[in-house]
């Protein structure tokens, strides 16, 4: 088995993934402040868990959308494991064509995604990671990455709709008894519900319109199961679908 880490804005998810099964998956907050010592314990306490040993795992690999922190968690994930660690970037092969004005912005995590939609589902795919920023990725019947949009994530919509309101107070992110809400709870809990819902819908009747053709739409992230259950069009919610393609793209540089 491997050790996959993507490292986001909000959270730093870990897992331990073979070609069999995913071992498991956590969640650790992204703190800019810790050091290397501090993620080498958090890392060593999730594996002591799980009940997993240094020596059961063969490899790591890292994608990473916070660069003060890619080089840290490097360093960390090597002192516990005793091996070298790989970082999704430049160097690294992904088998991914991606035909967009400077592929090199594209974020490892929207890499690491697109390789594992392709590896599971047809083409052309449409990809949403539901993290601090929604992001849409798609991929046409070529196999060409070709763009995508980003848009505010839930958490952030949430947080600007009660930073500036002093009676809206911060709420949780779970279905309201009915769309049209009966007090300010509701009524906000169904606003971020449902317009997000809604705005995933509209985005991919927009995409399908634009390449002329339906899509296989996959959603993962941690918001995603929030969202997708609202949502009107069929969605298929894959949560492991980044370490899926994290120890893809292991496998093809080793």
């Amino acid at each position: 088995m491997i050790l996959a880490i993507d490292i986001g804005n909000t959270n730093i998810v870990v897992g331990c993934i073979d070609e069999e099964k995913i071992y498991f998956t956590e969640r650790l907050s992204t703190v800019r402040t810790k050091t290397e010592l501090e993620y080498a314990v958090d890392l060593k306490t999730v594996l002591d868990i799980y009940h997993i040993k240094r020596t059961d795992i063969e490899g790591c690999i890292i994608s990473s959308v916070v660069p003060q922190i890619t080089g840290i968690a490097k360093l960390a994930a090597e002192k516990i494991l005793k091996k070298e660690v790989m970082v999704l970037g430049p160097g690294v092969k992904t088998g991914l064509n991606i035909v967009m004005d400077n592929p090199g912005q594209l974020g490892a995590d929207l890499v690491a995604d697109a390789v594992a939609g392709l590896a599971s589902y047809p083409v052309p795919l449409v990809v949403i990671d539901m993290g601090t920023a929604t992001t849409i990725s798609v991929v046409n019947s070529k196999k060409q990455y070709i763009g995508g949009m980003i848009m505010p994530g839930v958490g952030i919509s949430l947080d600007a709709l009660t930073a500036r309101a002093s009676q809206l107070s911060g709420i949780s992110i779970d279905a309201p008894r009915h769309i049209i809400g009966k007090n300010t709870i509701e009524c906000m809990k169904s606003g971020v519900l449902y317009s997000n819902a809604a705005a995933l819908d509209g985005i991919i009747d927009r995409i399908e319109e634009e390449l002329g053709e339906k899509t296989t739409v996959i959603a993962t992230g941690g918001l995603a199961k929030k969202i997708v259950p609202h949502c009107r069009k069929k969605i298929i919610l894959d949560e492991e679908l980044l370490l899926k393609g994290l120890m893809l793209i292991y496998r093809k540089n080793k």
